[in-house]
């Protein structure tokens, strides 16, 4: 279930109600009766470790270096070409 964050525009205090999503939105502060106002807070989502986007694509992956750093050589012929998706050479 999310937690939502509401401000009271009367006191000005913050709280945060864990609610389901079919719930209506709380109108009133349990503290003075005043009138909230739902907050748009961060979210806690985040992208960690290994997975599909850093091996599929991210540029800093290894078949990425591995690329740049044959690339950047002077030899005609690149030692990571059977392994190498970018097809260098």
């Amino acid at each position: 279930m999310p937690i939502y964050e509401y401000q009271c525009e009367a006191c000005q205090d913050i709280i945060e109600a864990q609610q389901s999503l079919s719930d209506k939105p709380l109108t009133t502060c349990p503290a003075c009766t005043g009138a909230l106002k739902k907050l748009i807070s961060r979210s806690s989502f985040q992208l960690k470790g290994g997975g599909w986007y850093s091996d599929g694509y991210s540029s800093t992956g290894k078949t990425a270096s591995s690329c740049q750093a044959a690339s950047s050589d002077a030899a005609p012929s690149c030692a990571a070409k059977e392994s190498c998706a970018c097809k260098c050479g």
